[in-house]
């Protein structure tokens, strides 16, 4: 199933599991600037990611549970400590279920992933019915049935399904189908020809192989099932749109009647599937890969059934391991973090419960920590660095020399439209009708995971309910959904080292202020900027801006895919082109912002910096970071965001401000040359 109606929502951090907020009791924060941090033999022309951050690098390892880590994962292990101790007072607390809804629901939750002797005991046997249900298909329209019954429960399998806004009319929501299906992290692992490609599809063969043998596979019979599920996989992934390809929002608009899909997928019976998913009235479809699903009715007649079949066990057995037994939690592990990522070690029960917890009923573990660690003052605060923001845009869109006065106007009723949304939820997730209790840990998922379709479902063909959130409470990350036109900061991201409640400006707009900058410049990045103020996909530039912009863009494209992160392997510029014209945009909005905040006020130097070295040292600090090679080459081809080293580098030598605040020669690596320099925002 699709997860979420945010079906192109930009965020400023690409990240699993992302919490954070400080908790009171813990240890106070390093000052926003310290000096151990820096590496002053590097000198800060050459590379001011390792100026601003080589110390901490030098002096850092990567934690064993960690693929990488940085300024977020160190919020995200303070906040997992915040939401741990939410987590543990919920689960001995005996309460009323009618009168404290979200404690009881976070208390037994957790308590069922805590029950490590009974999830161990009982292996798969809770989800044993499931398994049966797999066995059961005789025939291609017992196949459909039971993927739409996989699909309500979670399992991505074949194809997703879900609801969405309607891109041109984004006031109601409708059908959303959407290429899927795949095991591996993207549709390019399994067609890239390279050794290392090759030797990964090996590794995940023998990863289905050893997952089949837990469920009582013998050896044999689970390594030629293991080849029948990479089949299927290839020629669904072969039919895939890459993730460039996807980032086109006019390709992804296919909106189509029942009968039109009906005959593009002629031999399977769509009604059927519908009424398995419980989908009284679908209405028209956006059909988003309409040569995906060309093919897939083409797997869909050819593929033997007991193929099938294996197929789905697999499918279920992958959404569902990190609820099950140790067996197979270490052994998703091992692959998915271990192979994949480089990750060394797995994160102790608690951490993965908690995330879990996180995931099922978000807003109401969310509900329990607004109410303890997110003071009203906070929020007031950031909504006055929106406003500055939103200013400095304002006034850069006046001037743009590029753009010409009818698009200027549009460009400023749309920023003048923008919602913001600061801390948490006005309107909190009802949970009511979804059942928590402390029996088998993975039903609570699977129970979590259906409610959450189904509400999902219910939406289409309904109007769209603006107050609803992408991200929980806790998240340390921020988003701009071009549908809604609205930009989010969750709670979590609101405290150090994006925001401090009482540090000098320069730090707080160096930190927090281009976070906000960034989101704002999404909506006006390369997918941004074709959705209009109310959020609908429309053309409302003029041919010649529009022409000016593309020219702009595609220096961004150019200047990341010049960076080689790892021998052989460059940034993907078409990828991350939209993040990286965010970043850059931020940055420089942030920085114009920061310079009316200043006006009239004192300029002496703070530890022998001034306000602006102050700025540019706290926008490199949020992104400090160290990576393993594994993960790093996982990102590269994933990821649509550049690694952390050029969120710094990229913005950063673009800007002339940065370079005169650090009196850096012309020449040098940190400034680009004047006909090579990316000026859009």
């Amino acid at each position: 199933m699709i997860k979420s109606t945010l079906l192109i929502v930009a965020c400023l951090f690409c990240a699993w599991s992302l919490h954070a907020q400080s908790p009171p009791n813990i240890e106070k924060s390093p000052p926003p600037l310290d000096p151990k941090d820096m590496d002053t033999s590097v000198k800060p022309q050459d590379d001011f990611f390792m100026y601003a951050n080589g110390g901490w690098i030098k002096n850092t390892e990567i934690p064993p549970e960690y693929s990488r880590w940085g300024s977020f994962n160190q919020l995200i292990e303070h906040n997992n400590d915040a939401l741990h101790e939410i987590a543990e007072k919920a689960a001995s607390t005996h309460v009323d279920p009618k009168t404290s809804p979200d404690v009881q629901k976070v208390g037994d939750y957790y308590a069922s992933g805590m029950d490590e002797k009974t999830i161990n005991a009982a292996r798969i046997q809770p989800i044993q019915d499931e398994f049966k249900r797999i066995d059961a298909i005789k025939d291609r329209n017992d196949l459909l049935k039971e993927i739409a019954h996989l699909h309500m429960i979670g399992v991505d399998a074949f194809f997703g399904f879900g609801s969405g806004q309607d891109a041109k009319d984004s006031t109601r929501e409708i059908s959303q189908a959407v290429q899927g299906g795949l095991g591996l992290p993207d549709r390019d692992y399994y067609t890239k020809t390279d050794e290392a490609s090759k030797k990964l599809r090996d590794q995940y063969l023998e990863h289905v192989t050893k997952m089949l043998t837990l469920l009582g596979e013998s050896a044999e019979k689970a390594a030629e099932d293991a080849k029948k599920i990479m089949a299927l996989e290839t020629f669904l992934a072969k039919a895939s749109r890459t993730r460039v390809e996807l980032r086109d929002p006019q390709k992804n608009y296919n909106k189509m009647t029942q009968e039109d899909l009906q005959a593009l997928t002629s031999d399977w019976n769509w009604a059927d599937y519908f009424k398995g998913i419980n989908l009284v009235e679908p209405g028209d479809i956006n059909v988003q890969q309409p040569e995906f699903f060309k093919a897939a009715n083409a797997a869909f007649i050819t593929t033997p059934i007991d193929d099938w079949k294996t197929y789905l066990r697999w499918h279920l057995v992958n959404a569902t391991a990190p609820e099950l037994s140790n067996d197979f939690v270490n052994e998703d592990f091992n692959f998915k973090d271990g192979v994949l990522r480089g990750t060394k070690q797995i994160k102790p029960r608690w951490k993965r419960v908690v995330i879990s917890t996180d995931g099922a009923i978000g807003e109401a573990l969310g509900k329990l920590y607004v109410a303890d660690y997110f003071p009203p003052e906070a929020k007031a605060r950031a909504l006055e660095l929106v406003n500055n923001l939103k200013e400095a845009l304002s006034d850069r869109i006046k001037t743009l020399e590029w753009m010409d006065e009818p698009t200027k106007q549009q460009a400023l009723k749309k920023l003048a439209a923008f919602t913001v949304k600061i801390g948490y939820p006005d309107k909190w997730r009802d949970y009511s009708l979804l059942k928590i209790d402390r029996g088998p840990f993975v039903l609570n998922a699977t129970r979590a995971e259906n409610f959450e379709v189904n509400r999902e479902l219910k939406k289409i063909g309904k109007p769209v309910d603006r107050t609803e959130w992408g991200m929980t409470p806790p998240t340390v990350n921020a988003y701009y959904n071009p549908n809604m036109n609205e930009i989010v900061f969750p709670a979590g991201i609101l405290q150090p080292p994006f925001f401090y409640a009482d540090a000098d400006d320069a730090i707080n707009y160096g930190g927090i202020g281009a976070v906000i900058g960034h989101e704002m410049t999404h909506g006006f990045d390369d997918q941004g900027r074709q959705f209009d103020a109310v959020g609908n996909l429309r053309d409302w530039w003029s041919p010649e801006s529009a022409a000016k912009f593309k020219e702009r863009s595609q220096a961004v494209v150019q200047q990341y895919s010049e960076y080689e992160p790892l021998p052989g392997s460059h940034i993907n510029g078409e990828l991350t082109q939209g993040e990286n014209i965010a970043d850059i945009g931020g940055v420089k909005l942030a920085y114009a912002a920061l310079q009316k905040a200043l006006a009239g006020k004192s300029r002496e130097k703070i530890d022998g910096l001034t306000p602006e070295q102050r700025f540019f040292l706290s926008y490199a600090t949020i992104w400090k970071a160290k990576q393993r090679d594994e993960d790093l080459k996982l990102r590269l081809n994933t990821d649509p965001h550049s690694p952390a080293r050029y969120r710094v580098n990229g913005p950063l030598s673009d800007i002339p401000e940065f370079a005169k605040a650090f009196n850096l020669p012309d020449t040098c690596p940190m400034v680009r040359p004047p006909d090579k320099r990316v000026n859009i925002w």
